[in-house]
Parts: structure tokens; sequence; C-alpha cells
């Protein structure tokens, strides 16, 4: 765990020490039973490896023999020993995503047995010791050095991979994974779980791997549709295990704001999140690496806030009052979501937030001058004879990102929240998440590329999960993810060129609650659940996958179904 996140000492998933210390080491001959675990005894099998010797040891259950076939002795120093030329080269592990590179070797691999520990060589790294052991249903041997059947984790300066790489190595009868910094080490420990819930051991050898994309992440509608806070927290757990490293919350929209609020409690819906439940959230995705981006859309989508403050809202010259929009000429609603702003960044301390930006109404009309004509003169007042609604709504976002300013983020907005040719320009630093090409004056992602945007790809042909498929939305698939889509998809199914690889940092699989009663949260659960671990292999590699879809979807059905 992050050094400024919160140190709070129990984790949700199961048990703790008393006291919220760290569980104390046991004698090695005094271990604890393992309850409902297979009894496990140690069986020493010496090996040559690389043109010296070197001591493995392999864990086989009370029950089975060792792979020469002989019967371990109860787990004495003395079991039988086993020329390492007799064990076959070990293979790759199965894993979703899959592992970048593995060097193989001969030897038994490893499996947690009887006197097993996680030990780590930093207390920085107590949380995911903790957590492995619980997983494993080991004993967590905090800050100790490694003996034979332990796994070792450690920070351990810079490698080619980058800040999230992670380096696994079985040998010697113990498991070591080393990384620049606790994520990759993180992401080490995920490796480790899915090669023993899919393999009969972690392979022998030496993984080094590091994700493609450095942005992995997931977006969760809570405005339209409310989610009981278990199953966030499930949904967070999942995505930890597939190496997802963000997880978006949009929380206010035309039909609810779902969060607790002391600057303006008159907006928040009967049914919302209180901040210690967001709290909580945040604990469970802190501990399992993931930042949480929080989004207050706006100018549009705020029918919440207008319903308290109707005053707020954009009215046309023929007496329309567009949905959810405000009046972005109108000082009153900068003033309000300039205080939701600042209060919500003091819950939500990640390194991102988003803006929101998209489908303001006034800007989706044919003649947006005619019909608003009120904002058209607020933008000439504001910005010049020649400024357009483009160009104050641009300042909108500009003002919104100078509030945001001494909060230290990373901004983003929605791609139709930016506009061609403005006088105005958007703030510096802005990241894009492209969703569509379908509104009014949707420009191609490529103009945002050669304008030097980052982008994110959230193609809603691939990777929008919008309940009761209105419009033309389908239900999204892990096979046509899998098969058909990159990070180079941002919009349709036609790539931009390679060249662009760079400037696209990752994507996001998205779950908006349009119609919200369509399916239950147990059949979103399910619905979502390929279509997270296609998309979590293609973030996680450039390239073609070398698994045909079958066997993805049969090795994802075991690697991400907890026992």
């Amino acid at each position: 765990m992050d050094a400024d996140r919160p140190r709070e000492p129990q984790d949700p998933d199961g048990p703790h020490a008393p006291g919220g210390g760290s569980t104390p080491a046991r004698p090695r001959g005094h271990r604890k039973p393992s309850g409902g675990r297979a009894r496990y005894l140690a069986g020493i099998a010496a090996v040559v490896v690389a043109g010296g010797a070197a001591l493995a040891v392999a864990f086989w259950p009370h029950e089975d023999r060792a792979p020469d076939g002989s019967t371990p002795d109860g787990g004495s120093a003395e079991a039988p020993v086993r020329d390492p030329s007799s064990y076959p080269v070990s293979k790759e592990p199965a894993t979703v995503p899959s592992v970048r590179e593995h060097e193989a070797a001969r030897g038994p691999g490893w499996k947690p047995g009887e006197g097993s520990r996680v030990v780590v060589a930093d207390g920085e790294l107590a949380d995911e010791g903790r957590l492995l052991a619980r997983e494993l249903n080991v004993d967590y041997g905090g800050e100790a050095e490694p003996e034979r059947g332990d796994v070792r984790l450690d920070v351990e300066g810079d490698t080619p991979g980058g800040p999230q790489s992670y380096e696994l190595r079985v040998a010697d009868g113990q498991v070591r994974i080393t990384a620049p910094d606790q994520a990759g080490v993180f992401y080490g420990t995920r490796t480790l779980k899915q090669a023993l819930r899919t393999g009969s051991s972690a392979p022998e050898g030496v993984i080094k791997d590091a994700p493609a994309k450095p942005q992995r992440g997931f977006m969760l509608d809570i405005a339209r549709k409310p989610y009981p806070v278990d199953w966030i927290e499930d949904r967070i757990r999942e995505l930890g295990d597939l190496k997802y490293n963000q997880l978006s919350l949009h929380f206010s929209d035309d039909q609810a704001f779902r969060i607790e609020s002391e600057s303006h409690p008159e907006i928040v819906s009967d049914d919302h999140l209180t901040k210690d439940q967001v709290r909580r959230l945040l604990k469970v995705a802190a501990e399992r690496h993931i930042t949480v981006i929080p989004e207050i859309d706006s100018p549009g989508h705020l029918g919440a806030v207008i319903k308290a403050h109707p005053d707020l809202q954009l009215r046309a010259a023929n007496g329309d009052t567009p949905r959810g929009a405000i009046d972005i000429a109108n000082p009153d609603s900068a003033r309000i979501v300039d205080d939701l702003l600042k209060e919500y960044a003091e819950l939500f301390k990640g390194g991102y937030w988003h803006l929101g930006a998209d489908e303001y109404p006034a800007l989706m009309a044919q003649n947006p001058e005619q019909s608003y004509p009120q904002l058209a003169r607020a933008a000439r007042d504001k910005y010049g004879q020649d400024a357009g609604i483009e160009d104050l709504a641009t300042g909108w976002v500009a003002d919104r990102a100078a509030t945001m300013r001494p909060f230290d983020r990373t901004l983003k907005v929605w791609n139709d929240g930016l506009f061609a040719d403005t006088r105005v320009q958007p703030p510096g630093g802005l990241e894009v998440e492209y969703w569509t090409g379908k509104e009014i004056g949707a420009r191609p992602p490529l103009q945002y590329l050669e304008e030097g945007f980052k982008v994110i790809n959230m193609n809603d042909e691939y990777l929008y999960y919008v309940l009761g498929e209105p419009q033309t939305f389908t239900y999204p698939t892990g096979e046509r993810i899998y098969r058909e889509w990159t990070p180079l998809v941002l919009r349709g199914s036609e790539p931009v060129a390679g060249r662009w690889n760079d400037q696209i940092l990752g994507a996001r699989f998205a779950v908006w609650g349009d119609i919200a009663n369509a399916q239950t949260t147990d059949q979103i659960a399910e619905g979502i659940r390929m279509p997270l671990a296609a998309l979590a292999e293609k973030v996680w590699h450039s390239g073609k996958p070398e698994r045909s879809w079958t066997e993805f979807r049969q090795l994802a059905d075991k690697a991400t179904t907890e026992e």
C-alpha cells in the first residue's frame, strides 16, 4: 500500500490480527492447523540449475505421491530426492491477462504447503502480503527472511517494464515477487494466485511482465441505477484480480445524485451512498491499487441538481427546458457546481477527476444561437464579438478545471465536450475519453490525436453495456472484444494508425443505467464478466492473442471464478 493511503489495519476480505497489528510469525515448527484446507506435507528435491547447485522444494498433498512416484514421509526434511533432469521443462502459467514473458526451467514448481508463509522485505508491503496470505490460506510472516516454501514480496529498483511491471521467480522452493513499486508487486501476486487456480502449481522459472497500457478501467453509472455497496466491492475485487487499476463512478445525473453531501444536502437522492460507505469502497480499491475516479458531469446531466434549484434550468427561446441542462450564463450555476467539486475533491483523493462536459443540449440543437440567444450574448460579452456558444461551453470546462487546479488532479472530459476551432482554448493536460461519433457535430478521434490530446478508448460499439439496450446499443460480448477490438479502435470498428498508439493511454468498460430495471445486479455481474476478462487481456497485451476465443473463455471461467 502506498504510504499516503489510509493505514487501516484490517482487510474487508477476511480475518486479521487482534488489535489491528500484523499477524505475529509463529516458530517454524509450530504452524496453526489449516482448517478445511487439504493437509500438505513437504518433499525435498535437490536440483541443479544453470551450472550451479540449488535446492528446490515441492509440496504435495498428504494423499498424493511425489512426482517420482514415491510418497512423502510425513513432511520430514529427509523426503525423497529427485534428479532435476527428470522434470519436464515448465510451461507458461495460464492466467488472465496472460503474462508477457516466461523463462522456462526444470523443477517441481511451487504451491502452498504446511509451513508456507508470505513474507515481505518492507512493512509497506504488509497489505499486499496479508491479502495474499489469506487467499493462499497460509501464514503471514511479516518482515522475515524467506525459508523453504515461502513467498517473498519486495520493492526493488527499476525494471525495463516501467512502474507497473514485476518479476515473479519460482526457484529453490520459494516464490519471489519483485517490482519497482507496490502496484507491480500486487500484480505479481495476482499472477501467482491465478497460476495456482488454473494449474497444479506455479511453474518453475521466471516471469517478467508489464501492461501494454497504463490505464485499465471500469466505469459504473450509479446515478441512474443504485448498487449495493457489497456488489461494488465484489466488482473491485474482480477488477483487482484482472489487473485493472481504475474504477470510475458516475454518481450525478438527471435521475439522481447518489453520494451524501454536506454543502448541498438538498440535491441528494433518498437512495444514496454515505461518505463512510464511499470511504469503505476507497479502502478496498486502494488495497488493490485501483484508483477511484469520480465524475460530476456538467453542464448537462444535472437534472438532480436542477430539481432542487429550478432557477438554474436552461430555457430555450421557445420556452423549452432541455432535461438536465443548466444555464451556463447564470453565475449561480458555476457556484453550485464548484461547491460540489471542492467538497468531493476532499473525499476522493486519487490522481484523476472527470469533469464530464458531454451532451450539452444547447450544442446539440440545429441552430444553437437562435435557440439559446442568452447563451450567445453571454459568449460575446465574455469572449468578444466573434465568440459563440461553443466558446462559452469551452470556457465552462476551463473554469471548472481552474477550480480543480489546487487539488492537483489529472482531468478528464468526454470527447463531445471539446470543439474544433474555438476562440477559447481548453485547458492543457486534459485527457479525452472518446466514446462516440454519433452526436451532432461529433469529431473523429484522429482530430483529437492530431491536436495532441491523450485519449482513453471508451468505444461505445464495444465497451458500452447500456441497460435495456436503448437506441442502437447492444450488450457487448467478450468474444467481439477479444476477436475484433484493440486500443486503436476508437470509433466504430476501424482502427487509427499505429503511430498514435502511445497517445492512447488505455481503455475503460462502462455500465450505463439508461433503463435501470432491465437487469438485476446479478445479471449485470454475469453479463460483464467475460467482456471484462477479454478487455483485461487486450489492454495488458499489444498484438493478437495466442489463444482461440474458445480456449480463452474456458481459461477465463477457471481463472476468474472464486472457489
